[in-house]
């Protein structure tokens, strides 16, 4: 799989900004510690612009920005062999189609006009891998959005049982309710997730 792979299975901007959003409130009702969570989101990364963030812990990182303009996305493989680290500076082609409404993200860490999620005209290693440029990896839970595939990873990250039905419940956008989030971490109450829940933009009850 590549980054082109992943454009071609990602949804339309609006329903991928809710699955974000809702695997973050998610991780916030398993995890209470921000810092052991991978994925993140900010209704108010600033006054027009929302983000939605995965980090390994290890270097590796996506973050996804939300804008009037539409959206744009950047990952991050650290050992992918098409790593900037390995090349010293991007890989040729990564960069060099980024519509100039997206350029302030490139020097900062597909536009609505468009029908279709794009990617630069990329030459990818003659010895490819599987994974060449780390697409796979990074973008896993963007491309399979079922609730089974966040409850086995979650299951395999946290090492705790996670309930189908309530991600389920979490991936329809539905209000977060007390109910819910004992049946993901009895240890807390809905009230203790408030700024949490305040910063990602999740309704509840």
């Amino acid at each position: 799989m590549t980054v082109h792979d992943v454009a071609r299975h990602l949804p339309e901007i609006t329903v991928l900004r809710e699955h974000c959003r809702s695997m973050a409130v998610l991780e916030a009702v398993l995890s209470p510690e921000w810092e052991s969570r991978r994925h993140t989101f900010d209704d108010h990364w600033s006054e027009t612009e929302s983000m939605a963030s995965m980090r390994s812990g290890s270097g590796d990182e996506y973050s996804i920005v939300f804008s009037a303009a539409g959206a744009y996305a950047r990952g991050f493989d650290h050992e992918s062999p098409m790593s900037p680290y390995a090349e010293d500076g991007p890989w040729p082609g990564v960069l060099d189609e980024v519509p100039e409404v997206f350029r302030p993200y490139v020097e900062e860490p597909a536009e609505t006009a468009d029908d279709r999620w794009r990617a630069g005209t990329i030459e990818f290693p003659d010895a490819a891998t599987e994974d060449p440029d780390g697409a796979r990896y990074l973008f896993q839970l963007l491309v399979d959005r079922s609730p089974e595939a966040f409850q086995r990873w979650a299951e395999d990250y946290y090492e705790v049982p996670v309930g189908r039905e309530a991600v389920r419940h979490v991936f329809s956008s539905r209000p977060l309710t007390e109910e819910m989030v004992r049946a993901l971490n009895p240890k807390i109450v809905l009230a203790d997730l408030s700024e949490d829940i305040a910063e990602i933009g999740y309704p509840t009850s």
